[in-house]
Order: C-alpha cells, then sequence, then structure tokens
C-alpha cells in the first residue's frame, strides 16, 4: 500500500474518483421512481433520525414538500459514498474489508440508484397513498440506545460567537451512585440553547463540545486498574461531536463505582457562531445487579503521535502505526479520529506473511463515527498480530475542512493541529475464549478450510487447543506387536 508524490490534482482524482466513476455503475432502473413509493423509505431509515425539525441536520426531510428542493443535493452527497461529506454520514468502504456492523444506516447501491433516478427526473412525488407510516417526529431527542438508568451531567458552559477554541478541564460531574452497577452502554448528548439554523458552519454545525476526553472515579479512593483501562472495565470511550452510543458486549461491561465523579479532564470547545449555553449528558444503561463479567477489555495503544508532519498545500500525505497484540484479542470496534486534514484510515491485521485490511473508511472531522463489528464477524485476532493503522491527509484547497491549506501543522489538541489514532476497543481472550470464539464462529458461519475469514486468520482450519503441560514422566515401554487385524 505503499503511496509515491503526486500532484495536487492527481490526489483528487483518487480521492474523489471512485465516487464519480461509480455512479454509472449503479443499477438501472427501468421503472418510475417516486417520493411515496420508493424515497421516503429510504429517507426515513436513514436520515431522518437527524433531518427533521429544529434537529442537528440544516433541513427537514420528513415530507415531499421538504426533499423536494432539495433533490439534486441528495443525490450528490449519497453519491459520494465514503467520502467527507457523504449523506449519511458513514463511511466504510463497500469494496475491502469486513462489511458486517452494528448499527449501519449507509445505502446499498440500489438506494443511491433510486435517488439519482428520482431526481434526474423531476422528483416526482408519487401517489401519496404510498408513503410508508409516518415515523415519530423528535426522534433526535430520544435516547438511541434506549432511556438510561442513570443521567449524569456536565456543568454548563457558555460559548461567545467570537470565541477562539478552548481547551481545558471542566469541574467533575458526581454520579449519585450508591453502588457499583457495571454499565452495558453510555450515550453522551450536548444539550443546549441553539434554536434553528444559521450560525457558522463549522465542526457539527450547531454545537461547541468537538470532544470530551474522561474518566470515573472515587474521590480519595485509591486508583485502581480499573482507573487506567488496565483491568476488567477498559477506558470509557471519548465523546465525539456525530459519535453514536457505545454498547458494550455482554461478557464485557464496564464498571462504574459507587462514589463515582466523572472527571471531565480534557474538554475542546468551539464558537459555532453564536453565544451558546451547553452542557454534555451522560446516560447509562445498566446490567443486572447480579452481572459479572467474564472477559478483560483489552488496552489499545495504536497511534502516532511523533511522526505527524503535515505539510501546506499538499494532498496525499501519509501517516503509518502499529502495535503488536501481547493476547489473543477479539476486536469489538474501530474509531479512525484524525482532525480536520484527514480524509480516510485503514485497519490492517499482520499475522506471519497474512496480511488482511479490516477496515477502510474515509473520514470527515465535521461527523465521527465508531463501527461496532457485528458479533460474528468481530476479528478473532491471535497474540503476536501486528495491528497497523494508515492514515491520508489532504491539506489542500479541496479538503474544505482546513482552514488555511498553505500552513504546516503538526501533532496538538486543537482542529487546526492533528491527531492519529485508532480509538477503537477489545476485549482479552484466554486460549480457551480463544479457541472457542473460533469453533463457534466456524460452525455459525458453516465455514470450511477453504474459506477466508477476513479478520480471523486461523478460522478456517481446525487448530488444537493448547494442552496444559504436566509433570514430567518417564515413558512406558513399548514393545513392538503384530496385530492381523491393522
Amino acid at each position: 500500500m505503499g503511496i509515491g508524490k503526486k500532484s495536487g490534482w492527481a490526489w483528487a482524482l483518487i480521492l474523489l474518483g471512485p465516487a464519480v466513476a461509480r455512479a454509472g455503475e449503479l443499477p438501472v432502473i427501468a421503472s418510475e421512481v417516486t417520493f411515496s413509493k420508493d424515497i421516503a423509505p429510504i429517507l426515513q431509515r436513514s436520515c431522518q433520525n437527524c433531518h427533521q425539525p429544529d434537529s442537528v441536520a440544516p433541513m427537514s426531510l420528513i415530507t415531499y414538500q421538504d426533499a423536494r428542493p432539495w433533490a439534486k443535493a441528495i443525490k450528490l452527497r449519497t453519491l459520494l459514498r465514503d467520502k467527507p461529506g457523504v449523506m449519511p454520514p458513514w463511511y466504510v468502504e463497500k469494496n475491502i474489508g469486513i462489511q458486517h456492523y452494528k448499527n449501519d444506516n449507509s445505502l446499498s447501491d440500489l438506494d443511491i440508484a433510486k435517488i439519482s433516478k428520482w431526481a434526474d427526473s423531476g422528483a416526482p412525488q408519487g401517489n401519496p397513498a404510498d408513503l410508508p407510516p409516518a415515523r415519530p417526529i423528535g426522534d433526535n431527542h430520544r435516547w438511541t440506545a434506549g432511556e438510561p438508568d442513570l443521567i449524569v451531567p456536565s456543568p454548563w458552559v457558555t460559548v461567545k460567537a467570537g470565541s477562539p477554541d478552548w481547551w481545558g478541564e471542566l469541574a467533575d460531574a458526581p454520579t449519585g451512585l450508591k453502588e457499583d452497577r457495571w454499565v452495558k452502554s453510555v450515550e453522551i448528548r450536548e444539550e443546549n440553547d441553539v434554536q434553528g439554523d444559521g450560525g457558522r458552519k463549522t465542526v457539527g454545525s450547531r454545537y461547541v463540545f468537538h470532544h470530551m476526553i474522561w474518566t470515573a472515579a472515587v474521590p480519595g479512593a485509591p486508583l485502581t486498574a480499573d482507573d487506567f483501562g488496565e483491568s476488567s472495565s477498559g477506558t470509557w470511550p471519548i465523546h465525539e461531536v456525530g459519535r453514536n452510543a457505545d454498547i458494550f458486549p455482554d461478557n464485557a461491561g464496564k464498571l462504574l463505582r459507587a462514589g463515582a465523579v466523572l472527571n471531565l479532564f480534557s474538554t475542546h470547545l468551539h464558537s459555532n457562531g453564536r453565544d451558546t449555553k451547553s452542557r454534555l449528558l451522560y446516560g447509562f444503561k445498566f446490567f443486572p445487579k447480579d452481572y459479572q463479567p467474564q472477559v478483560k477489555y483489552a488496552v489499545r495503544a495504536l497511534g502516532n503521535g511523533v511522526d505527524i508532519d503535515i505539510r501546506g498545500s499538499e494532498a496525499g500525505q501519509r501517516l503509518d502505526a502499529y502495535q503488536v497484540l501481547e493476547q489473543h484479542t477479539k476486536l469489538t470496534s474501530y474509531e479512525p479520529h484524525m482532525h480536520a486534514p484527514g480524509v480516510r484510515m485503514c485497519l490492517e491485521a499482520i499475522w506471519g506473511f497474512n496480511i488482511q485490511t479490516l477496515t477502510c473508511t474515509g473520514y470527515d472531522h465535521n461527523w465521527v463515527r465508531v463501527y461496532e463489528y457485528d458479533d460474528d464477524y468481530a476479528p478473532i485476532l491471535p497474540k503476536g498480530t501486528i495491528l497497523h493503522i494508515i492514515g491520508y491527509f489532504d491539506q489542500t484547497a479541496a479538503n474544505k475542512n482546513v482552514p488555511d491549506p498553505r500552513n504546516w501543522s503538526g501533532s496538538g489538541n486543537r482542529s487546526i493541529t492533528n491527531m492519529f489514532i485508532d480509538l477503537g476497543q477489545g476485549i482479552i481472550l484466554t486460549d480457551e475464549q480463544f479457541y472457542a470464539e473460533m469453533a463457534a464462529r466456524r460452525k455459525k458461519l458453516n465455514l470450511s478450510v477453504n474459506d477466508v475469514m477476513i479478520g480471523c486468520p486461523l478460522c478456517n482450519g481446525e487448530p488444537l487447543v493448547p494442552r496444559r503441560r504436566a509433570a514430567a514422566a518417564p515413558a512406558p515401554a513399548v514393545t513392538p506387536t503384530t496385530n492381523a487385524a491393522q
């Protein structure tokens, strides 16, 4: 996957070419495409969660009257597929790597073909009787992972219309929890006083929190391995604008201890062009009180903050980072994190001479995603596997997220500087769990020795479970015999 130097226009073709070229490869639809019969179901499934009144999106797409003026724009955005600016914001490249994820709201080739034909044929409404039942309005104010058992608010902040970026610490947020509880999911939402559209076209549009790095600890209590993500609980997910809820595996909850406070130690605020009062709401859902996890979280230290050297007015710049897995590991999620110049990241697994691309995604600093692998397709990797991330950066005027493409940028916390990290999570497997996971997958997916399972280099064989070594004992004497039945 080595890349040599190319001119800016050549890199623009590489980055945008697949979206443009594949437009001609869409399925041919002979019948008429109408809003009522064909487009409304697509918008309900993949768009209306954001595109409704007083939501994060700049326009509502609930009714035909809402959507009709935007038909051409909807076509252009959906044709971007996995590039920055694509709608809906799901950037997984569909021609490489694992293709099974939880909460995948992306469009199929058939969906995109229908939208293109609808826009090109004058965006007809069709028969209103063909409309599906309307979905409830106000979904953007609901908790996507379900109503939380505990909601913890951060302190309020006020960001003025002309304020510069601010990075620092907020006061702790008490949980009020009276007993230890294992967490099934955490969802973090920004609550603010912004009404309607308008303001600065910046990261997140209506939001002032770009990201929050946080942990949970009991004041005055000795720090434990859990506080550093080195034991069963792992680290808590970072809040980022656009991030979906984090739902943890059934056998790998995260511990929230009695009396804990949320330590909000790394906050990034930016102006949205309006005076805004805002705070974060942390919504926790718990496992039953008698729950105990069966596995521990793996510490993912996969990133590069040393060699970040992004030159001005140049596209196609590449960074690499590596991590050797010291234990058998099941990757549960992948989360690329870069800053404004970032446009693409890939995750590879290297096992001996076996090199597999697990996931490639586009990247858009305006809307960050975490990609949770479906349980039956999550990578199961033996110890010794090398994880490798490859990042691509575009510091030219073609990247609208970059405020001044002439500038050099290095590592840092603000959007005008850069990061290069995979923030995804995984769980540690013992030998027995590792072989049991592979056996269960072979059985469920009916894998044979001829099947190659991306993300599971040993799944297509029948590797023997290593036996525990017993104390050495003299080998019994063996007398050669002849057996006529043999």
